[in-house]
């Protein structure tokens, strides 16, 4: 079994190109072999943030501080985590979160194939297929009805 060290384990994967937007990552489920949870190890210097505010539809996601003092964003205010805290974000609203750094921390998931994401500030909706190749972002305001272009 291969042992990945949460605190000092390298990470090379840069997660995301724009500014203010930028991470390091590694992915660690695979590694570990794992097939149910998928892991990922993140590392956000201050003033960066990971991901928009955002929630899953038939995910969720466990986040334990690693290293750091992140700024956790959830659906009732913010709060800076520090190392050794754990936090669930379950599926759908009530599970929204953003991460603005400094800090290091392990998110895990279950490994689901596909998913929907929300992103309630810019109220966009996006597909989150199993391959990722066919990922796809919308504004809600967009939307159209069920049988619209149907024949």
């Amino acid at each position: 079994m291969e042992v990945f060290n949460l605190a000092t384990g390298e990470l090379g994967r840069d997660h995301g190109d724009t500014d203010g937007w930028r991470a390091r990552s590694q992915r660690i489920g695979n590694r570990l072999g794992a097939a149910a949870i998928g892991g990922t190890v993140y590392e956000v210097e201050e003033g960066q943030r990971l991901w928009p505010y955002h929630y899953h539809h038939g995910v969720e996601e466990w986040l334990l501080v690693v290293g750091g003092s992140p700024v956790l964003r959830q659906p009732d205010g913010e709060q800076v985590l520090r190392p050794g805290d754990v936090v669930c974000f379950p599926s759908g609203e009530a599970g929204a979160h953003a991460i603005q750094g400094p800090g290091r921390f392990l998110l895990l998931s279950v490994a689901q194939p596909n998913s929907v994401c929300v992103y309630p500030d810019s109220d966009k909706v996006g597909t989150r297929p199993a391959g990722g190749d066919d990922r796809l972002d919308f504004r809600r305001a967009d939307a159209v009805g069920y049988w619209d272009g149907e024949r």
